[in-house]
């Protein structure tokens, strides 16, 4: 027998190793559990910022499109009213009748004084260096005369020489300018043009503006402005009788306005199915400016700190300016040296006061973007720090555009810095309190008989996991190793059973919508329903099989199945069910087995993604592969078909409208029916393709979607 001093230690050995083990399980957990909560919460924090920046880039990019819809409608209403028509006929002819006459060369003489004295000192100052004066000099009669008259006489400062009616000359120009320019003047101010003129297409004259600048009465053929985008604008709008022409051309410096950056939109004047003139609104980049930046409002945009939105044409060159030229002027300029901007780059921001058209941003997000791809991800930005961004494109014609909402990483992941020191002093608590509990355990155990004793308590309460330690040789020990091989394999069974289950739960789900799943397994046999209102949709790969061919089979499996993943991950995302795939076949549906109300544009934001996806899967395997999607709403049959095999499928003329609309399509294009374009066409942008011929349906209506 052993003695009470050995049982003691013996006892406080075992009591020792137990509490070593609690303490490493504590600390163990603690661990992981920080650790996972720390890295999900920074996935968490980083989906957050890159939706929220995807939205905001995504109202920007609706209310800048908006606006040049919005002026283009008025630039054509403009254009057709019986005033600009009547005015641009008569202004012609004024404006020849003085050309004939010519200018005095005393008359001449001031102009060019004028000139001198006001206009080259500020080029001198844009360009940093001074230009020949000869080059700005207007050329013929009309353009001298009118110069002197409205802008060398008129009374008012360069801003409010609009103001000015009647030049008090006595010509005929001057009468009908009394007349229409008033008219003329609240037409552009009620627009918000920042200038409204009249060009004639013939002799290029700029026969009218409302701003008189030196541009009045020039010719864009063969004045100092003929290479400007002014002149460019009246080119392409004086080659269409077209009244719903609209002729937009991009930002350029425009020496009349200071060197500022202004963009040209032309509508055509046409009279007896001739066009007569060219009505040009002149485009302000501030607009532009205010619609990006939020009125300089970031931080009431949600932006924070450092976040900022920035529109980039197709040359790289900034339309909007960046939220640091207005914020910090001298962190701006010391940015662009430490990223390596040039400095004629510098110095041509310094000279016109605006980034817009001389700071150049050429990054992974302009790049993707004027690429026509929308995106999120981690760049390094223009500054040369890692930044969190969104991408995509600006649907506006003539102009390639894209916008870029971004915010830097920094400012993004602070909350995750704060949340890791808080982690570390919270895990330092924990395992205080895990090290006390696992000593007032040990303290606490009475011996290998309790724990068994707790075991199967625990066991018989449903813990699977319990077990006890074996300490001895002896029956007691032998039965806690029986115990624990019961309990393991019990859970092992137990485990086997859940896991073979879940599996089957899963096929099962992979096969059949959820709903459809459910009534199954509670015990319909014969599931089929009728939808009043869906969207259907057929994709197919144009020119697969012949690309498929040339491939070796798991190189075709491994591109479809990589595409139509994509396709299926964008359905889920927009609440789409997909059907089925046939061969390099995909349909999908919308509106069912749970009704939704947009259906419709659901379906369209689906096409024109899977559009899209192709697009970057073909660049990204290096093959040419288009896809044609057919759209059409209407009434469907829904179904389960066979026992052995299960399959959801739909049926009826919707269905078989929706297919013909695929695979009569155009390429690369998505193409919908009538139902879908009543629908969306206040949404989207739709372009009638007229009857097209269906099989057993004869000719049906049908629409492209313009992406």
């Amino acid at each position: 027998m052993s003695s009470p001093a050995v049982s003691g230690a013996a006892r406080w050995g075992l009591a020792a190793k137990l509490f070593t083990t609690l303490l490493l399980l504590g600390a163990t957990a603690v661990m992981v559990t920080g650790v996972l909560g720390y890295f999900r919460a920074k996935d968490a924090l980083e989906k957050a910022v890159f939706d929220q920046l995807t939205a905001a880039r995504q109202a920007k990019a609706h209310q800048v499109e908006t606006y040049f819809r919005t002026i283009q409608a008025e630039l054509r209403l403009l254009a057709t009213s019986k005033m600009v028509v009547e005015a641009t006929r008569e202004f012609k002819i004024a404006v020849d009748q003085l050309d004939r006459a010519g200018a005095p060369p005393a008359l001449r003489q001031k102009v060019g004084n004028w000139y001198a004295e006001n206009f080259i000192p500020q080029m001198t100052a844009v360009l940093g260096r001074e230009p020949a004066l000869s080059d700005y000099l207007p050329v013929g009669g009309a353009p001298y005369y009118l110069q002197y008259h409205y802008i060398v006489k008129n009374p008012n400062p360069a801003e409010r020489r609009k103001l000015l009616d009647d030049a008090g000359d006595g010509s005929e120009y001057t009468k009908l300018h009394a007349v229409y320019h008033p008219l003329m003047r609240a037409a552009a101010t009620t627009v918000g043009f920042f200038d409204f003129m009249i060009a004639d297409p013939k002799s290029g004259r700029l026969i009218y503006t409302v701003q008189k600048e030196t541009d009045l009465a020039t010719s864009l053929q063969f004045g100092p402005y003929r290479r400007t985008n002014v002149a460019a604008a009246v080119a392409s709008c004086a080659e269409t009788a077209d009244r719903s022409a609209i002729c937009l051309e991009d930002f350029s410096p425009y020496a009349p306005s200071g060197g500022a950056p202004i963009a040209f939109m032309g509508a055509p004047i046409i009279d007896q199915g001739a066009v007569i003139g060219v009505l040009i609104a002149q485009l302000s980049n501030e607009e532009i400016d205010k619609v990006v930046t939020s009125g300089r409002r970031w931080r009431q945009e949600g932006f924070g700190a450092t976040g900022e939105a920035y529109l980039v044409g197709s040359d790289h060159l900034v339309r909007s300016a960046p939220r640091d030229f207005y914020e910090n002027r001298n962190g701006y300029f010391a940015d662009l040296k430490a990223v390596g901007a040039s400095e004629e780059e510098i110095d041509a921001i310094h000279r016109y006061g605006t980034p817009v058209l001389h700071q150049r941003i050429d990054t992974q997000a302009t790049r993707a973007a004027l690429a026509g791809v929308e995106g999120t991800g981690e760049i390094i930005g223009y500054r040369g720090v890692p930044t969190l961004a969104s991408w995509g494109p600006l649907a506006i014609e003539d102009v390639k555009w894209a916008l870029v909402a971004k915010v830097d990483s920094a400012e993004a992941f602070a909350p995750i810095e704060r949340l890791r020191r808080d982690l570390l002093l919270v895990g330092g608590l924990a395992l205080l309190i895990v090290a006390a509990t696992a000593a007032w355990l040990a303290r606490a155990l009475l011996g290998p008989l309790r724990e068994l004793t707790a075991g199967v308590k625990r066991f018989a309460a449903g813990d699977y996991a319990a077990s006890v330690p074996v300490r001895t040789k002896d029956e007691i020990g032998q039965l806690c190793s029986a115990f624990n091989g019961m309990v393991g394999e019990l859970r092992d069974k137990n485990t086997v059973i859940e896991n073979k289950n879940r599996e089957n739960e899963q096929l099962l789900l992979n096969v059949l919508p959820a709903p459809i799943a459910n009534r199954l397994r509670g015990g319909e046999q014969r599931i089929a329903d009728g939808f009043a209102e869906v969207t259907v949709a057929f994709a197919d790969l144009v020119g697969f099989t012949q690309l498929s061919s040339d491939m070796p089979p798991q190189d075709v499996v491994n591109l479809l199945n990589g595409l139509f993943t994509r396709f299926d991950a964008a359905a889920s995302e927009l609440g789409i069910e997909k059907i089925k795939t046939v061969g390099d076949a995909y349909m999908a549906v919308c509106g069912l087995p749970e009704p939704v109300a947009n259906h419709a544009e659901r379906m369209v934001h689906m096409a024109i993604r899977m559009v899209h996806i192709t697009r970057e899967h073909a660049m990204e395997n290096n093959v040419s592969m288009k896809l044609r999607v057919g759209v059409n709403s209407g009434p469907v049959v829904a179904g389960v078909i066979g026992k052995s095999k299960y399959i959801y499928d739909l049926w009826g003329d919707t269905v078989n409208i929706a297919s013909r609309m695929e695979s009569g399509g155009v390429p690369d294009s998505v193409q919908v029916t009538r139902p879908v374009y009543e629908r969306l066409k206040d949404h989207f942008v739709f372009e009638s393709r007229g009857a097209i011929e269906v099989k057993g349906k004869g000719k049906v209506e049908a629409w492209l979607l313009r992406l």
